[in-house]
This record gives C-alpha cells, structure tokens and sequence, in this order.
C-alpha cells in the first residue's frame, strides 16, 4: 500500500495562544474559582502539551509544584511520563490550588466541577472549550492547542528528543512532523544571516 502523505498539525498563532489565555482568565465568570480553574486548564494544554484525557485523569498527587513536575500516568500507550513546568504554569496551578481549597475540594482528581466535589468531567471541558471559542473568535480544538505547544517549543529552541519525551510519543518520528510546522519560523530566521546586508 502507499504511504499516505500526512500533513501538517493544525496550530494556532503564539498570539492566538496569548489572547486564549487572557481570555480564559478575563472572562466574566459567576465564581472567581472558574477564572483560576479555567485559567489553570488552558495554561496546561499550552505550556506542557497534555492530551485531553491526561488533563482529565490528573490527580492531586500528579502534581508536584514544588519540584516543578507533572506525573502522567497511563498516557497514550499505557506509559507514564514526566512532564517538565515552568514558573509561569506553576503560578497558574498555585493560584487555582489555593481556591481550590476554599472551595473544599476533596476529591482526588487535579480539577473538579465547580458545584460538586467530583472531577471534571469530559462534557464539561467541551462546553468551557465552547465557551472560550466564541468569546475570543479563535477556531481550535484540545488537540490543537497540543501541536501550538510542540510547534512553539521547537521555535523557542527545545530540541527533538526531548520533545518526544515530554509529548509522551513512543517514536520520535511522530514528533518530526512538527519540524515542517515551524518552517514559518525559519523564514523569520534567515533574515539574520550575516551575508544579508552584502550587496554585490
């Protein structure tokens, strides 16, 4: 059979990604437990690439803010992985914590349902994600969200390996995909060539 020609990941622009993220923390919620919940969710699909699944099986002892670590278990594949964070996330997940526990909330998933004490659910991030598409005009998915961060890791300098590591892919030829995705990024990049202001 022939192989078929896989085409690029579907991303939104590192704007796009600032705007979802003001938009997501800005929004005229009922209760300020949904601002940093919310704000919380957004901020790990962008800055550590979960998998929606993963994000919605994150327990409390998943998260280790004062190691700046995120345990995945069971990801894709039925392998577990741990997941690098940076002091921006780690804000985010502090902040949310803390209004967490105002809220008493015990239960062992990461986020719960803003009236019960129970995880949050599949049917409700598809509404928050809804939501979120129509107050800031942006078209994506989770999914989507997963390739920015890829696409925007290797545009800051992360190389390919541990990139493959942190998105939980078994084979690192998954991960090369998004090396075509940031060909946007090396047209920018090419203007710094030392030779460019040679005229002839």
């Amino acid at each position: 059979m022939p192989k078929l020609e896989k085409s690029l990941p579907k991303k939104i622009r590192k704007e796009e990604a600032f705007r979802l993220l003001e938009i997501a923390y800005n929004y005229p919620y009922t209760k300020k437990y949904l601002k940093y919940r919310n704000h919380a969710i957004f901020s790990l699909f962008l800055f550590a690439g979960l998998r929606k699944s993963e994000l919605l099986h994150l327990k409390m002892t998943d998260v280790d803010l004062e190691n700046f670590t995120i345990f995945i278990r069971k990801g894709k594949g039925n392998k577990d992985r741990i997941i690098p964070i940076n002091s921006n996330l780690a804000k985010s997940l502090q902040r949310y914590l803390v209004e967490r526990k105002k809220n008493y909330k015990t239960c062992p998933e990461f986020f719960t349902s803003c009236n019960l004490n129970q995880g949050f659910t599949n049917s409700g991030l598809k509404l928050l994600t809804n939501k979120l598409k129509e107050a800031s005009g942006i078209s994506f998915t989770i999914h989507k969200l997963r390739h920015t961060f890829a696409t925007l890791m290797l545009e800051g300098g992360c190389d390919i390996y541990s990139l493959s590591k942190m998105m939980g892919h078994s084979d690192i030829k998954t991960t090369t995909i998004y090396l075509s995705a940031t060909a946007e990024h090396l047209r920018a990049q090419i203007i710094k060539h030392p030779l460019n202001d040679f005229v002839t």
